[in-house]
């Protein structure tokens, strides 16, 4: 009886707790329009400030990327590239390219259809190379003056260039491989240097290819013997020495004290080793080649009517770049890459704009696809003495060199990540390391720290130019790649 009147006590409250609606019923808040307010509206208001800041935040972040990467000046005051959360950033507004794609390459390399004869020469008929250097002692390159420099830049008819090997100034082959070579009319080449790689053999090449191509590898004596120890050499009847699929090159009584100087003259001279040669496919000695060469040869120059094809840089545009990339990574001398640099600019060289007509100034120079044309050997030529007079960094002067050319050099610049796909890249079997790479400034370089000069190359740096430089000022660059960060 309790229970039944204790809840019939309590029931009564409920009802009137219900019907007078409580105190957060509509009828209570009806009557407390401030408690309405704190109660519906502060809460809104608090979710959609957060909102409208975050997205102010991220709209600046977003600002702040771009203007990093815009040429023109940066309203930023820092543009710190190297944290995760610019990266990530980065990523939204700039994709990053593909390291490798797919090679529009034909199925099969029998059929291929070859074109007959040679592209002819319309401009440059005859071009000759001067080979006896009026200097002493000879040097491999020359004692290139000024004036000649200049005037090998003018295309006429008729032309005779320095283009390295003068007599007695080194760069000597066997002469069991002079005899070889002059039956290659196709040439896979490549080149070790110094000890730094070891040969690696090309995969899927076609039957036709291993018959049609000569795979010439150049190496010095230090590398040869450290192959001798390391692979199976075969020698032939002739005398020649085999590994695999390469037939191996010595070059002897090297030109210059560089090993990175060395290797230029197999890669960009490849017309002067190989005289007999029509078409050559470059190939850096640390790289497996994956791809056809023949299939090569109707991808990048007959299939686009094109008589050189090279890779565009997956970082840098413009040469001033890759010389800024080249100096934090300690590449070679920073004070002697800034007079390179200061030269280039003197004598007109811009920054890469996209309105230039080229796809970029500078190229991935590890693969080089080329018939052996007057005017490609002319640009080959051109482009050694460069490497020859200045630094070793060929990056650096190959867009020139096609600036001072102009439209007479017509070349293919393939995607990068084509080239990507070209080749498997292994590791050398040591670093690369040179002390004059670690010089800071010109006073290391004197005095008693003179033996850091090359001898034989880079002499261009040392001879007074025609021109006073002390005003030039090198472009400036933003550092905006992954390149040479370290």
């Amino acid at each position: 009886m309790r229970t039944t009147r204790r809840t019939d006590r309590i029931e009564p409250k409920q009802r009137s707790d219900v019907k007078g609606g409580g105190p957060f019923s509509p009828r209570k808040l009806s009557q407390d329009p401030w408690r309405m307010i704190w109660r519906r509206g502060f809460i809104r208001l608090v979710f959609v400030s957060a909102i409208i800041w975050i997205l102010l935040m991220l709209i600046a972040l977003l600002f702040h990327v771009w203007t990093c990467q815009s040429t023109t000046a940066s309203p930023s005051a820092v543009c710190r590239r190297h944290t995760k959360m610019f990266l990530m950033l980065e990523s939204i507004i700039v994709p990053k390219p593909l390291h490798r794609c797919p090679i529009p390459v034909l199925d099969d390399p029998y059929d291929i259809v070859i074109p007959k004869g040679r592209t002819p020469d319309n401009i440059l008929k005859d071009l000759q190379y001067s080979m006896v250097d009026e200097g002493s002692p000879p040097l491999f390159g020359g004692h290139l003056q000024w004036k000649q420099r200049e005037d090998s830049f003018k295309v006429n008819e008729t032309m005779k260039v320095h283009c390295g090997f003068m007599k007695d100034g080194g760069g000597d082959m066997d002469a069991v491989d002079v005899k070889y070579v002059k039956r290659c009319r196709f040439v896979v080449a490549s080149g070790i240097f110094d000890g730094y790689d070891t040969p690696h053999q090309p995969t899927n090449i076609s039957r036709r290819s291993e018959k049609l191509f000569c795979f010439l590898m150049v190496v010095d004596e230090k590398s040869l013997s450290l192959i001798e120890q390391n692979v199976t050499v075969r020698v032939d009847n002739a005398g020649g020495k085999w590994v695999g699929i390469w037939r191996v090159v010595t070059l002897h009584n090297l030109p210059y004290d560089e090993p990175r100087r060395n290797g230029k003259v197999p890669k960009i001279l490849t017309h002067r080793l190989f005289p007999q040669a029509q078409y050559s496919i470059w190939i850096d000695g640390k790289m497996e080649l994956l791809v056809d060469p023949l299939l090569m040869l109707e991808r990048y120059l007959w299939r686009g009517n094109y008589t050189f094809a090279i890779a565009t840089h997956k970082h840098h545009r413009s040469i001033y770049e890759e010389g800024d990339a080249i100096k934090r990574r300690k590449r070679y001398a920073r004070p002697l890459i800034d007079l390179h640099m200061k030269i280039y600019r003197y004598e007109g060289m811009e920054l890469w704009r996209p309105d230039k007509g080229t796809v970029s100034d500078v190229p991935e120079g590890a693969v080089i696809i080329r018939e052996h044309t007057a005017v490609n050997n002319l640009f080959m030529c051109l482009w050694f003495n460069e490497v020859d007079l200045f630094t070793p960094r060929d990056q650096l002067s190959f867009g020139y060199v096609a600036f001072r050319l102009r439209a007479h050099f017509r070349f293919f610049m393939f995607p990068n990540c084509e080239y990507n796909s070209l080749f498997n890249l292994h590791r050398h079997t040591r670093e690369h390391s040179s002390v004059v790479e670690w010089v800071k400034s010109l006073d290391e370089l004197t005095g008693s720290n003179a033996t850091l000069k090359e001898s034989r190359g880079g002499l261009g740096l040392w001879t007074p130019y025609p021109a006073n430089l002390t005003s030039v000022e090198v472009p400036f660059v933003r550092r905006g790649s992954l390149a040479g960060r370290r």
